[in-house]
């Protein structure tokens, strides 16, 4: 059946290998890319957008059906997992393409995602200010073919092992019931 309705939603959360396991463990997504978006350089590497000078950040673009899952779901997972509070830095990952950003791409992703900052911040979550910018989509250039599904083609890579998998095992235990597969 392709007669679903299909919705996109594009977040930037550091590293877009980390993003990527998340996202396509949830019930609902159908395809997660990893890319690039909110630079200003056309079709950029990932040489180019490491470099810090393209003005990218590295993000995933996730195609999702909203009878399934909510953009408010895709919401509560962007936020726990990863840190909205530091700029331009997720761990170890420093520069502006490891920023914190939502890229909407209607204006009720954007009542969306402003409302769920406003109520992280009422509630203190982190602690810290959030520093997620809400911006409109620009342009999202598709990674190189080997970003794609990077952790589960390399998931005893030492990135991969110490970072992501430790993240989505409490992905995994903390969203259960939002999962595709049981555990």
């Amino acid at each position: 059946m392709n007669d679903k309705k299909t919705e996109t939603a594009i977040f930037a959360g550091g590293c877009f290998w980390c993003t990527e396991a998340f996202f396509t463990e949830l019930k609902g997504v159908e395809k997660v890319v990893s890319g690039y978006i909110g630079g200003s350089v056309p079709n950029p590497t990932y040489k180019e957008v490491c470099s810090g000078y393209t003005g990218h950040a590295e993000a995933i673009q996730i195609t999702y059906n909203p009878a399934e899952i909510a953009y408010e779901d895709l919401l509560e997972v962007f936020f726990a997992t990863h840190d909205p509070t530091t700029i331009n830095r997720q761990g170890n990952d420093v520069g502006t393409q490891y920023r914190s950003e939502i890229f909407y791409t209607t204006e009720e992703q954007k009542a969306a995602a402003e409302n769920f900052i406003k109520l992280l911040t009422e509630q203190d979550i982190f602690g810290k200010k959030v520093v997620t910018k809400v911006t409109k989509a620009s342009v999202f250039y598709s990674a190189e073919d080997y970003h794609q599904d990077y952790y589960a083609q390399n998931p005893d890579q030492p990135y991969c092992s110490m970072v992501i998998a430790p993240k989505l095992d409490k992905l995994k235990k903390n969203y259960k019931s939002k999962l595709k597969k049981q555990e």
